[in-house]
């Protein structure tokens, strides 16, 4: 899909604002997963915490049955990473009981850190242990007033945490990278089924274009309709437009044409006179003006109808065969070679007008043969329709540059002995370019003349 494409600034935006939204959903999911899971530890932690501090307020319990009933075997595993240490600080040498796993180190104290106290009047951070362990610890001051004052700890491996939450993060982003890819696919799906009516009309535009329809029909969404609406009343303003001048060009012609006509009958009563002579010579290039004129306009009205379309093959297979008998008395052999493929965007009536002109004067001027290709050539850029190349060959005495040059010009003749206007092949080119096409002039293989005529095609 072209980036300038609607169905891709729709695809594009919902996978961006889908990225965002899994990625925020994500981290806040993870960071909630963390918070639970720290939360838990910290409960286990507080809860190991309150039984050392029953076991410190009951001091005259026997030291080989205090601190027996934690649970946790990890407690009397050396440098397992989880500790306990109770401190007494109301003395002059605080004295120090820990746990077996301790072994002979010391837990830091979070007071002298800063960690300030909770609402619950314990410390709780992470801090580095033993070995380099990172552990979280629980800590809390113990005020047992003639008994003394303690500083009650407890520590706990924090890999457990760790491991939890990058083990959720791993699930997590296996499962959103399975959701967005459903999603993006879901995505791809409704911009595909949402912009489905905007295909339609395109096709049915472009078999407007073609010939193929002449409105757009069938239901179209709510939202559509309008379009398809104006579209229809666009083209039936469009045939209007065209019909209406198509009257006014023929009311123009009956009206310039009878008083032409009254002054050349009138001049010919005074054939004698070298006045009267040069009104009728005048008036005839009137004549020819005027209908190379009102030609033009008829063919630029027609031109501007939307979606007529001709099969060049049948078209030119007529015109073969309507010329090889005109031209039989002198033997002219005309044969054509036209691609079935080809169709030409515009009328039959335009068609056959224009290479009825050059193959007419390729017959004036051949020797015995006249040969017609039609080819049909690729867009010569994007977006463009095919071109029709129709080229007219003769093995007549052809042209120099300087003559080609001459004969283009509207009604130049180098040869007054052959009958016609002049304004054949100036009328060709004035048709094509009205189509948005061109005629030129070249040296054929076979002896003479080459008239190329490039058309627009479907």
């Amino acid at each position: 899909m072209p980036a300038s494409s609607l169905a891709n600034r729709l695809f594009l935006s919902a996978t961006a604002w889908l990225v965002v939204i899994l990625a925020i959903t994500g981290v806040v999911l993870s960071s909630v997963y963390k918070n639970a899971t720290e939360r838990a530890f910290d409960r286990r932690l507080n809860l190991y915490l309150r039984t050392l501090i029953a076991e410190v307020a009951t001091p005259d319990e026997p030291p080989d049955r205090q601190f027996q009933s934690l649970g946790e075997p990890l407690f009397e595993l050396p440098l397992s990473g989880w500790y306990w240490q109770i401190t007494r600080t109301d003395t002059e040498k605080p004295e120090v009981r820990s746990s077996r796993s301790l072994w002979d180190k010391k837990l830091p104290k979070l007071e002298d850190q800063g960690t300030e106290l909770t609402a619950a009047g314990i410390r709780l951070a992470y801090v580095d242990g033993p070995e380099g362990q990172n552990l979280r610890m629980v800590e809390r001051p113990v005020d047992l007033g003639a008994d003394g004052k303690y500083l009650v700890s407890v520590a706990g491996d924090s890999t457990e945490i760790f491991d939890e939450t990058r083990s959720f993060d791993y699930y997590l982003g296996g499962t959103f990278t399975a959701l967005g890819i459903v999603l993006l696919l879901t995505t791809v799906f409704q911009v595909r089924f949402g912009l489905a009516p905007l295909k339609r009309i395109s096709e049915a535009i472009a078999d407007i274009r073609s010939g193929r329809a002449e409105r757009l029909e069938g239901e179209f969404p709510v939202e559509i309709a309008p379009l398809a609406r104006e579209t229809n009343a666009l083209i039936d303003a469009n045939r209007e437009i065209v019909e209406r001048a198509r009257t006014h060009v023929g009311n123009l012609a009956h009206a310039i044409k009878t008083p032409l006509s009254v002054i050349v009958n009138e001049a010919g009563t005074h054939a004698a006179d070298p006045f009267a002579a040069k009104v009728m010579e005048q008036a005839d290039v009137m004549r020819s003006q005027l209908a190379h004129h009102l030609e033009r306009a008829r063919i630029a009205a027609r031109v501007s109808i939307v979606g007529t379309v001709t099969e060049v093959a049948p078209a030119i297979e007529a015109l073969r065969r309507t010329m090889e008998k005109i031209y039989r008395g002198r033997g002219i052999a005309v044969e054509a070679k036209a691609d079935p493929s080809a169709k030409f965007r515009g009328e039959r009536q335009d068609l056959e007008e224009m290479v009825g002109n050059l193959v007419d004067n390729a017959c004036k001027w051949a020797a015995s043969r006249v040969f017609i290709e039609v080819l049909v050539e690729p867009p010569d850029q994007a977006g463009a329709g095919p071109r029709l190349r129709l080229i007219v060959d003769d093995d007549g005495r052809g042209l120099s540059e300087a003559e080609r040059a001459q004969v283009s010009r509207r009604g130049q003749r180098l040869d007054e002995s052959k009958p016609g206007s002049g304004l054949g092949l100036s009328i060709v080119t004035d048709l094509a370019a009205l189509y948005g096409g061109s005629l030129s002039l070249g040296s054929a293989p076979i002896g003479g003349l080459r008239a190329e005529l490039v058309l627009p095609g479907i």
